[in-house]
């Protein structure tokens, strides 16, 4: 089968001849949002990074001795954090400097004599934004989990290295049935975790009805071979149904089988801003089972805020194409400002909706997407009121 070579060149002319098929105004307003986008990323990044890290690795460097060469790798692996979150920003300073300037240069004026309606210059602007917002999601999915658990991963080794850890303490895991999801089977404590062995072992275990057994060990790991807990030097308490002891053993190494999930919750470290989407769901389904619901709800949240988030691109492009084709004469400074008041306002609108959310006053996908649906309501209205 023959296969078919292009030439940098004909790519090129390919290219070239979808491009010229793009409307003039597209092409035109496309070039416009590209230097104030650019222009955003790096202002609101930069501004982000020395307000929500510099001063803390500062603090690191002072108080706990980290070493300045391990302060600049958290630095630079925690910028894509804040470059994940200048998008938006960037998205929103773009479009009312580029509508905001075509309205001072009286351009929109000689559009609307032209018959061209706001409804038909914002499609640019729409596009733009879902192609930021595709940027968004695949960067803060791709590159920010991995560079933040990296960043802590560091810092934790620089200052941690001369002293051994405890990875948790007080460790809960309930489960429940898989039928109903109500009624509880059985009750795990560890009083801490060292990494490799659980200590101050209790199994409570109600699968019958009322409690069968107690087990209390001082030691015991997961055998990943056999899927099985192996507990060391306990007790096994068998419970009448009247209350009482009906046996007692004692042994030196017993296989029990429970689900790993204790130890999961164990050495899972990682916050909501270090995993991917499918990473946090797989660790949702833990806690499920936990029967945390308070760690429910605070995850449910996060997943979803992971996928509305990056929409906030197009919310924000809406929004700034509103505004900036409103009739005014000022100049391009307030263009920044009013992007920071509306950045303040949508970030409230989040912070609480994701309280309420975690309150259990609202379900976690209204509370996440409340503030884009607001978003583009207002955009709607506003850009209505400019089409007049």
């Amino acid at each position: 089968m023959a296969t078919v070579a292009f030439s940098p060149t004909q790519v090129w002319k390919s290219l070239r001849f979808w491009v010229q098929r793009v409307p003039v105004l597209d092409r035109y307003l496309w070039q416009l949002f590209l230097p104030p986008f650019l222009f955003g990323m790096g202002a609101f990044g930069s501004i982000g990074l020395s307000v929500g890290a510099l001063f803390e690795t500062v603090r690191r460097v002072v108080e706990s001795g980290l070493p300045l060469t391990i302060a600049f790798q958290v630095l630079v692996l925690k910028s894509p954090y804040f470059i994940g979150l200048a998008f938006p920003m960037a998205t929103l300073l773009a479009m009312l400097l580029t509508y905001g300037r075509l309205g001072t240069n009286s351009e929109l004026v000689a559009l609307r004599a032209c018959g061209v309606r706001a409804r038909r210059w914002v499609i640019p602007a729409i596009i733009f934004s879902l192609i930021t917002t595709g940027l968004t999601f695949v960067f803060n999915e791709a590159v920010v989990p991995v560079s933040n658990y990296q960043a802590t991963m560091i810092v934790r080794r620089a200052l941690d290295k001369d002293r051994p850890r405890v990875e948790r303490r007080n460790i809960t895991y309930q489960e429940f049935d898989q039928e109903t999801g109500k009624q509880l089977q059985r009750l795990f404590y560890a009083s801490r975790f060292d990494g490799r062995f659980m200590r101050g072992l209790t199994v409570l275990d109600f699968s019958q009805e009322g409690l069968q057994q107690i087990l209390s060990a001082e030691a015991g790991f997961w055998n990943a071979e056999r899927k099985t807990w192996e507990f060391q030097n306990g007790t096994i308490y068998l419970v009448a149904t009247d209350g009482s002891y009906r046996n007692i053993i004692q042994f030196a190494k017993q296989e029990i089988t429970l689900p790993r999930a204790p130890l999961d919750l164990a050495t899972q470290r990682r916050t909501p801003e270090e995993m991917s989407i499918l990473e946090a769901q797989d660790y949702l389904q833990i806690l499920q089972r936990s029967g945390n619901l308070t760690k429910i709800r605070e995850w449910q949240v996060r997943i979803q805020q992971k996928i509305s988030i990056p929409f906030i691109c197009l919310v924000l492009g809406l929004v700034g194409t509103a505004l900036g084709s409103l009739p005014h004469r000022s100049s391009g400074g307030w263009a920044f400002g009013l992007s920071v008041v509306i950045i303040f306002v949508y970030y409230l609108l989040m912070f609480t909706g994701d309280a309420l959310s975690q309150a259990g006053l609202l379900a976690p996908v209204v509370g996440a997407w409340f503030p884009n649906v607001l978003g583009i309501a207002t955009g709607i209205y506003l850009l209505r009121q400019a089409d007049r």
